[in-house]
């Protein structure tokens, strides 16, 4: 064999070694990163129960990591709208969730899981004695309430609409916590919330039932987003949802079964 020939001999093993080696720790990389991300845009008044669902999932599926992000569900619609990536969207009413559908960002159909009904929230005492749903139209009331866009407000304009009763909010907020949050802090006499929200305020608040929210019951879907780059994780959440784990957390939560 030439000097040449040696040469190129040479050439060829260091560039095979290298290219096995290029490859092995390809290999490598991938074989560890087993790990996934599950993004879920979720209904504010979902938080308490999901956060203990997310829990739940990453413990039956480990190697995956759920974030959550919490807002109100038209602000969700509309960050999905814009491009916002995510795995799986649950809105607290079908309207809302109708109009994600609409704009081709669903894969399938949703499911619904759960159901919520409106209730008064008061400050511990009740310092301005509200008892039922036509006091909070009486003057000097300081009600606030969910903005109309928003599946809380829309529950209670339907309920108002059902019962003749006008309603004239110090303010409207675009999430239910927001709502919660100002009853709280002493800044409204009065919230509309769903009864899932004064169960999970605990002593900060009061909650006085009212029959007239049976006219406006919420179905809460949940579906998986077309641009969803992990479907089969986001199916399976889904599917923790609507079983009996995922029923049982959210009727502890105050949540109604999921209408058919």
């Amino acid at each position: 064999m030439t000097g040449k020939q040696r040469l190129t001999a040479l050439l060829l093993a260091v560039l095979m070694t290298a290219s096995l080696a290029a490859c092995t720790g390809k290999g490598d990389a991938d074989a560890g990163s087993g790990s996934s991300t599950l993004t879920v845009f979720a209904a504010a008044s979902l938080k308490s129960s999901f956060t203990e669902l997310a829990e739940r999932f990453e413990a039956e599926n480990p190697g995956t990591t759920v974030t959550l992000s919490f807002a109100g569900s038209a602000d969700l619609a509309t960050q999905l709208s814009q491009g916002a990536p995510a795995d799986v969207f649950a809105s607290a009413d079908s309207g809302t969730m109708a109009k994600v559908q609409e704009a081709g960002l669903v894969d399938g159909g949703p499911r619904n899981f759960a159901t919520n009904t409106l209730a008064i929230a008061v400050p511990p005492g009740n310092p301005a004695g509200i008892r039922s749903f036509a006091d909070l139209a009486k003057a000097g009331i300081k009600l606030v309430a969910c903005a109309p866009q928003v599946p809380c407000g829309a529950a209670a304009a339907r309920v108002a609409d059902s019962t003749g009763t006008v309603l004239s909010p110090v303010s409207e907020e675009n999430s239910v916590t927001d709502v919660l949050g100002k009853v709280i802090s002493g800044e409204a006499d009065a919230g509309l919330v769903y009864v899932t929200d004064v169960r999970s305020a605990g002593a900060r608040v009061e909650g006085i039932p009212f029959p007239e929210a049976g006219a406006a019951v919420n179905p809460y879907p949940a579906a998986v987003l077309a641009g969803s780059r992990n479907k089969a994780a986001a199916g399976r959440f889904l599917d923790l949802l609507a079983g009996p784990e995922g029923q049982e957390i959210l009727a502890a939560a105050g949540f109604g079964p999921g209408p058919a």
